[in-house]
């Protein structure tokens, strides 16, 4: 830059360039909004939709496009979009999918934020949300409806800890001409292979373990059908969904010990629930990798793994107010919902008011196993038991 410029120029204008030749492990970090072209030629000729190329910041940068590369992989997937949130991901598929007159199945035991916008998308925009008995397998081709477009499942279920046969519902949409998605972040996209069994759309709230860390909201939809990403990818683009540059290099930079540490927290899970299990206070553990639990042959056909998720009800002599005492006595497990990090927590649901038909009588207590010791874990739960009286 020619010193004739002045000092303001000359801070904005420069003419270094960083030599070509570094590497280093970390995927780097692009902060862009506007997306620089070698010339007119280069913009009129690029499509935002080709990811050979860089358009705008909202439609991708290396950072991005690489995160999405990376997780289309994990999944066993092609195609790849971000989105600032899990639900955000489940809002895309719906209105990318979805129109006035056609109609959404979903799971009883859908993640409840779901739950709601199904009733928005019925109250607001035409489309008929119903919902359905996990368990159903083949018999939800008796609810397809013509105007079906779209079947919802999620296995197992995040609080009540279904797993439904999801070949078998796939089965039966395919043949009636409807889509399914699922909610895989329970199994992170490790344990489940979606894909393999007939799912058409893969859902991951990155929130959850690939980020580790309890500090990232993000979220991503997969497919391999490349005319069903279009649709994706158009309805991304109408939303104005975009990522920033240092949350996707959190997410990636979590993916080198995702493995590690959902072994690590389905060690945990198992032994603390196991505990669990045997303690005259609780009344039923639900935990997919137990032979009680809802739809374990499922797991044990499909899955290969679990993470340190699960639910426990506690006998129904124990009143809500005691089991809310215990929760407030806990010393290790902290209070709040997500999962997937290092710590330990544990949330309490009021089932009658989100599940039909839901019978238990007992207080559902849900916990995630964190990285912690488990035996340590154990003492906690084992001291805080003593309020109960």
């Amino acid at each position: 830059m020619s010193e004739e410029k002045s000092l303001q120029t000359r801070l904005i204008h420069h003419d270094y360039h960083a030599p070509d030749g570094f590497a280093a492990f970390p995927t780097a970090i692009h902060h862009a909004s506007t997306v620089l072209f070698k010339d007119v030629a280069a913009l009129r000729s690029r499509n935002w939709q080709d990811k050979a190329g860089y358009t705008y910041g909202l439609h991708g940068t290396p950072t991005t496009f690489t995160l999405e590369a990376r997780l289309a992989a994990i999944e066993g997937g092609s195609h790849c979009v971000l989105a600032p949130s899990g639900l955000a991901a489940i809002a895309m598929v719906d209105l990318a999918l979805l129109r006035t007159g056609d109609d959404v199945l979903l799971p009883d035991n859908v993640y409840n934020p779901s739950r709601e916008l199904g009733n928005w998308l019925g109250k607001d925009f035409g489309i008929s949300a119903r919902y359905y008995n996990p368990m159903v397998g083949a018999g939800i081709a008796g609810l397809i409806q013509p105007n079906t477009r779209l079947i919802w499942t999620e296995a197992p279920g995040s609080v009540s800890m279904e797993v439904p046969d999801i070949p078998a519902i796939c089965e039966a949409a395919h043949a009636a001409g409807a889509l399914v998605a699922i909610d895989n972040t329970w199994s992170a996209g490790i344990a489940f292979a979606a894909f393999d069994h007939g799912v058409d759309i893969v859902m991951q709230a990155l929130t959850k373990y690939q980020s580790g860390g309890s500090d990232v909201l993000m979220g991503a939809v997969i497919c391999r059908d490349k005319a069903l990403h279009q649709r994706l990818e158009t309805a991304h683009m109408r939303l104005g969904y975009g990522v920033g540059a240092d949350d996707a290099y959190l997410v990636s930079r979590g993916l080198a010990t995702m493995k590690l540490r959902f072994d690590a927290h389905d060690r945990g899970a198992r032994q603390v629930a196991a505990w669990l299990k045997a303690r005259p206070e609780v009344s039923v553990v639900l935990h997919p990798a137990f032979p009680d639990c809802p739809g374990h042959a499922h797991w044990a056909r499909d899955f290969t793994g679990a993470g340190g998720l699960f639910s426990v009800i506690f006998d129904e002599r124990y009143s809500e107010a005691q089991t809310d005492r215990f929760i407030d006595s806990l010393r290790l497990f902290k209070i709040g919902y997500s999962w997937g990090g290092a710590n330990s927590l544990c949330v309490p649901y009021r089932m009658q008011g989100m599940r039909q038909g839901w019978h238990a009588k007992g207080q559902l207590l849900r916990f995630n196993v964190g990285l912690e010791e488990p035996a340590d874990l154990i003492a906690d739960i084992e001291q805080a038991m003593k309020v109960l009286g």
